[in-house]
């Protein structure tokens, strides 16, 4: 998930997944007594964008069995809208007045890193969340190789499909490579009499980051690049990989396969799009949006360039870290280890919270026993992708280059600049960007 909305997207939260109720209620168990001393507790506070409705109330369950369970130290959650997380962390930094755990956007990390907001996992748990998480969401939480935090939502892409479409269209299998992709947008994609799309072959929209950025990035990663070089210091799109992508994204534009003006999420819900690359979480919403026409969708792993290619995709995430100007880093740390790492009933408190929301997180193994052999099958390539994405580069100008190169990718996809020129121009405002934040 490029994060939740933040472009504007529709919320995917009121719809839990399909899970057992035994474990989605795991977190509300009391396990032990308390453990306080005389005298007052200390009081963390947690700093989140789960403000309102499931999100706010799943945070709250394991907060609370924490503070019925703990006399010396309690928790207490404080939320704002995601539009205004970064600016909040920033600002209550400057004036003294920092939350002691933040739950920032894996993205921000090096920005908060390089203002001095996050403070390092000490040797333990970083070590406890290198063995428990994926290598993407392990990266996602660590900024030049140093962990930062717990990994919570972590969020891969894939490639959704319209069965009915596709079959109507003489398909019977979802593209392995990015010659079936085409193939399949030209034979899928349909236009009135007037030039009006009535069914996009694939989904390309102008309407947020994950439209734009997210699949963009997906399909990079597949093709063996990358947006932002290793040291984090330039950009890498402009390459054989990143012109491979434009050229293609161009090519759907120019022949009437896709339609960026359109607002994907809407469109596909309406069986008006036949394939799209996005993240997990939208399975949720699907359901919620598609009732009984829910099973045309499919999901399958990002197409590659060829049929013998690795596997590769898009990552993003959250996770909870320790301010810097925590005067109890030691009791937030131990909160955080119990609330990420402490099993109850065969999965960790974060997960059973994600699950319940209907999202998931690095923790391939919690999320396969949440699921379970009866799980939505449509899951599980976002579960094998684990495996094998690639973590949202979170260098400390990540959000500015984001921002440069959804504008540059929406410039090509509307026709104001040829992939020569969106190319060129991501990588002038990109390097400049990422070399000043250093």
């Amino acid at each position: 998930m490029t994060a939740p909305r933040p472009g504007g997207r529709p919320s995917r939260r009121h719809l839990a997944l399909a899970l057992p109720a035994a474990l989605l209620t795991a977190g509300c168990a009391a396990p032990h007594r308390g453990t306080g001393r005389p005298g007052e507790p200390v009081v963390l506070t947690l700093l989140s964008h789960y403000a309102s409705g499931e999100l706010k109330a799943a945070l709250q369950r394991p907060v609370d069995e924490w503070n019925a369970t703990h006399d010396r130290v309690r928790v207490a959650t404080k939320a704002v809208e995601f539009t205004d997380l970064l600016t909040t962390f920033m600002v209550r930094q400057a004036a003294g007045q920092g939350a002691d755990l933040l739950q920032p956007y894996c993205l921000w990390n090096g920005q908060l890193v390089r203002a001095g907001v996050l403070r390092p996992a000490p040797a333990g748990h970083a070590e406890e969340i290198r063995r428990g998480y994926g290598t993407a969401a392990v990266g996602s939480s660590s900024v030049a190789g140093r962990v930062y935090g717990y990994p919570t939502e972590t969020q891969t892409y894939a490639l959704y499909y319209n069965k009915r479409l596709l079959r109507e269209a003489g398909v019977d299998r979802p593209p392995g490579t990015w010659r079936e992709l085409e193939e399949t947008a030209y034979r899928t994609a349909r236009r009135d009499g007037y030039g009006n799309t009535l069914v996009q072959g694939f989904g390309l929209s102008t309407y947020d980051d994950s439209t734009t950025v997210g699949q963009t990035l997906a399909l990079l990663n597949a093709a063996g690049g990358r947006f932002v070089s290793a040291d984090g210091r330039s950009t890498a799109i402009d390459s054989p990989a990143g012109r491979a992508v434009l050229d293609l994204q161009h090519r759907l534009v120019a022949r009437g396969a896709s339609d960026p003006g359109v607002n994907v999420y809407k469109a596909f819900a309406s069986g008006q799009v036949a394939m799209v690359i996005s993240a997990g979480w939208w399975t949720a919403n699907l359901k919620s949006l598609m009732g009984g026409a829910y099973r045309d969708v499919g999901v399958a792993p990002v197409p590659l360039p060829e049929a013998e290619g690795r596997p590769a995709t898009l990552s993003t995430g959250f996770m909870l870290g320790v301010n810097t100007a925590s005067e109890h880093p030691d009791e937030a740390w131990e909160f955080l280890r119990w609330l990420n790492t402490e099993k109850v009933r065969g999965v960790t408190r974060m997960s059973a919270l994600q699950a319940s929301v209907g999202s998931l997180t690095g923790r391939a193994d919690d999320m396969r026993t949440l699921l379970g052999t009866g799980g939505d099958p449509n899951l599980r390539p976002f579960l094998d992708a684990l495996g094998y994405a690639v973590p949202e580069p979170n260098g400390p100008g990540a959000q500015q280059a984001k921002s440069l190169l959804r504008k540059n990718i929406e410039a090509l996809w509307t026709g104001q600049q040829s992939v020569d020129e969106a190319l060129r121009t991501t990588r002038r405002q990109v390097d400049q960007e990422v070399s000043r934040s250093w």
